[in-house]
């Protein structure tokens, strides 16, 4: 019999801000909203409290997390920050950018996969902020969501997941980008490779670096281990069978079945079927980002045998968005 969800959903108030931070530095768990996506959050320096992220996700330790800090001057406590990474920092944070630095003795090898590094983000998302300087420890926060499940990006997905699971989520409502961070790795200062896409483009990182940030390549860092989270084939996937079209054509929707649902980047024209979908009304890609988990998860629990999506076209956000759809549909 599956377990009913007993997690509190709780409002960003002084006192609940004040609460969580207690809870968090007694080693508990907390869902916390970020502008990317939820996040699992526990104190980064306390690896019995990480390892409880990997319990409740059923998160595979090969796959590190990434370390949330409040402000700049916290980077070179945890890492080994260098002038590429400092040059990245104070153009983008607080926002959706991640580095992969060398870490530091104080941060446990569960949080890095035990490899050496470690990736760590400063979040914009003004609770999660306020909640980081009240509990006054750098915060480890994966996706709450159950490990290669769609991400969540409201306080009731994280609710439905794992609510039986953890105690108290913060609701921050909806995240602003809906797409985890851009990971950029720059453990070699003078060779930035982009891990990850997302809402920061490699163009605009090679802008502000001077040069150009190189494309990912799909290697483990050792056998079974990653340096940043997302990395895995298959990720972010409904539980129902989805298939990634370059394309829609009338004859391919004309030849699908009433029980598959059709996802569309843009709303189409004409009169719609009950399974036509679209993310964005005009195909804005920041309206597809912000929307695309919540879709998925609505459709993955509608009854439909088959979710059809169409890729996003163009640079910047659509690759971020293509990367989640085709980690999505992969077997």
């Amino acid at each position: 019999m599956a377990r009913k969800p007993i997690a509190s959903i709780l409002p960003g108030t002084a006192g609940n801000l004040r609460f969580l931070a207690d809870r968090l530095r007694a080693g508990h768990l907390v869902g916390v909203p970020t502008e990317t996506v939820y996040g699992l959050a526990a104190d980064a320096l306390n690896a019995r409290a990480c390892r409880k992220i990997f319990v409740a996700k059923g998160r595979p330790a090969s796959d590190p997390l990434i370390v949330h800090i409040a402000e700049l001057a916290d980077l070179a406590k945890i890492a080994v920050p260098n002038q590429p990474a400092l040059t990245l920092a104070k153009a983008f944070w607080p926002g959706p950018l991640t580095l992969v630095l060398p870490r530091t003795g104080i941060v446990p090898a569960l949080v890095s996969a035990g490899l050496p590094s470690v990736a760590v983000r400063m979040p914009a998302h003004p609770l999660f902020r306020r909640l980081l300087k009240l509990t006054g420890r750098p915060l480890a926060a994966p996706s709450a969501n159950p490990f290669g499940y769609i991400s969540p990006t409201t306080a009731a997905h994280v609710h439905a997941s794992l609510g039986a699971r953890i105690g108290h989520i913060l609701d921050g409502g909806p995240a602003r980008i809906g797409l985890e961070s851009t990971i950029v790795d720059l453990r070699d200062p003078s060779r930035p490779r982009l891990i990850r896409p997302g809402a920061i483009s490699r163009a605009e990182l090679s802008r502000v670096l001077g040069r150009p940030v190189l494309l990912p390549e799909r290697v483990l860092a050792r056998p079974g281990a990653r340096i940043a989270p997302g990395l895995f084939k298959r990720h972010y996937s409904p539980r129902t069978s989805l298939t990634l079209h370059r394309r829609f054509s009338a004859s391919l929707i004309a030849r699908g079945k009433s029980d598959e649902a059709w996802l569309f980047i843009a709303k189409p024209a004409g009169p719609l079927a009950k399974n036509i979908f679209w993310l964005d009304a005009r195909g804005d890609l920041r309206g597809v980002g912000r929307r695309l988990f919540a879709r998925l998860r609505a459709l993955d629990v509608a009854g439909y045998r088959r979710i059809h999506v169409e890729s996003a076209t163009g640079d910047g956000a659509a690759d971020a968005i293509n990367d989640r759809l085709r980690r999505a549909a992969a077997r």
